[in-house]
């Protein structure tokens, strides 16, 4: 199911929204995407990373998932802004992604 029709969302999804939402570049938007795609709170983005969290999201909920989203979500787990994420670290971050997205 892609997230542009999220439908009802239990008071437990909404929890999950809430808590991811309180993290470092995860909004309300993100956070129901990583809800749908069943990363229900900072554990799961830590155990899981960045990359395949991104992967999750871009295969089951959102097709549109791009490299902001990976950096955000790598700045989520390291409890920063993910522009003060280096450029090198983010091109290793993105050449992840591509490789694990068979680019």
């Amino acid at each position: 199911m892609f997230y542009n029709n999220p439908g009802w969302i239990s008071m437990k999804e909404n929890q999950t929204i809430d808590t991811l939402a309180s993290l470092p570049n995860l909004g309300d938007v993100l956070a129901k995407k990583l809800a749908v795609a069943g990363i229900t709170g900072y554990d799961d983005l830590v155990s899981l990373g960045s990359v395949e969290v991104t992967l999750k999201i871009r295969d089951g909920v959102d097709p549109g998932a791009c490299y902001n989203m990976l950096y955000a979500i790598e700045g989520a787990i390291r409890g920063v802004r993910w522009h003060t994420i280096h450029k090198e670290q983010r091109s290793q971050l993105k050449k992840e992604f591509d490789h694990a997205a068979g680019h």
